[in-house]
């Protein structure tokens, strides 16, 4: 397994990070070990995890992931670079959600416990929060750092504008500034490259992209007229919508079709191809892989292993040069919390 800085600091991680948002609902906890055990022996280090996972649970299964991660650790905390996430609600109080001093400092708590760690190597917002000021936020990440119950510090799913803002914000304070950020990146959706990508490499920011093959629709093994397949992310509790809007789209089916044969001819499986593509942007420090079986992650893996040629990669980017553009909602929906990968 390659390794490569986390953005502009010193830290290395390996080139995949390993996502375990399956595990607890999608998976059981015996599975979950097993998806560890195999990912830890292919050298993959890097793990992500957030206080709000299981993917798709409720109110009742929140930190459930966590706590599966932190057993899992006893014994091999040192040999693994952590990374979790706050901004969901993980409570039945108001202030138990979003970006505030209050909840970062109860949330870092809480993950550490279920954790099983006294410490955090990356700590990553799940959202932006538009009822807090960044700078309260920031300010709670520095405390939390000089506390020593973090290392570094990052965002998921904030847009290029507001990842720009907090670090010129971070330098006019003189407090910690994101060291990376957690977008979703695949050949399905590139909307990313217009701005965000090209901000993190002029910014040294690392980039850990999440549903790197699209959960699972790059997968190949998904039929449109049969419907979705029962334990996939398209029917899993109260993310199956989620998806379903992100990916189950006529257009989006046609180009796997069209994807197959150019994998074929590649010598690779469509999963390998994916994540191989992502991994071949120079933006990319380490795409997040998942998994709901141990073997899933062979063909992942792999793609770590053997670089993309320019003229495959310069295939599937023409391809799929219409996924660049922002897609037009089909129907108006309501502003929803931030989604997790």
């Amino acid at each position: 397994m390659k390794y490569t800085r986390l953005g502009r600091t010193g830290l290395q991680v390996s080139r995949l990070c390993l996502g375990t948002m399956t595990f607890g609902l999608q998976c059981d906890e015996r599975t979950s070990v097993a998806i560890m055990d195999k990912a830890f022996a292919s050298g993959v280090t890097f793990f992500d995890t957030a206080d709000v996972y299981p993917l798709g649970g409720t109110a009742e299964t929140v930190g459930r992931t966590e706590a599966i991660v932190g057993r899992w650790l006893h014994g091999r905390r040192d040999r693994i670079i952590l990374a979790t996430k706050c901004f969901g609600r993980t409570g039945p109080n108001r202030w138990d959600q979003g970006n505030s001093r209050k909840h970062i400092l109860d949330a870092v708590d809480a993950s550490l416990r279920r954790l099983n760690t006294d410490y955090i190597d990356l700590y990553q917002l799940h959202g932006p929060d538009p009822e807090t000021p960044i700078d309260e936020t920031l300010r709670a990440l520095e405390d939390v750092v000089r506390a020593g119950k973090v290392r570094y510090v990052g965002c998921s799913n904030f847009m290029a504008y507001q990842v720009a803002r907090a670090i010129g914000r971070s330098e006019a304070m003189g407090v910690v500034r994101f060291d990376s950020v957690q977008p979703r990146y695949n050949l399905l959706f590139r909307e990313s490259e217009r701005e965000l990508l090209p901000l993190c490499k002029e910014e040294a920011i690392g980039v850990i992209p999440y549903n790197p093959i699209a959960g699972g629709l790059l997968s190949g093994k998904h039929n449109r007229e049969a419907g979705p397949e029962e334990g996939s992310r398209f029917t899993l509790g109260t993310a199956a919508e989620r998806y379903q809007e992100r990916y189950w789209h006529e257009r989006m089916f046609e180009t796997v079709e069209q994807l197959r044969p150019i994998a074929n001819d590649a010598g690779m499986t469509l999963p390998e191809m994916a994540v191989s593509w992502v991994l071949a942007n120079p933006a990319i420090t380490a795409p997040i892989i998942g998994a709901s079986r141990p073997e899933q992650l062979d063909d992942t893996v792999r793609a770590a292993e053997t670089p993309m040629n320019a003229e495959l990669k310069k295939t599937l980017a023409a391809l799929t040069a219409q996924y660049r553009r922002a897609h037009r909602r089909r129907r108006k929906r309501r502003r929803p919390p931030p989604p997790p990968p």
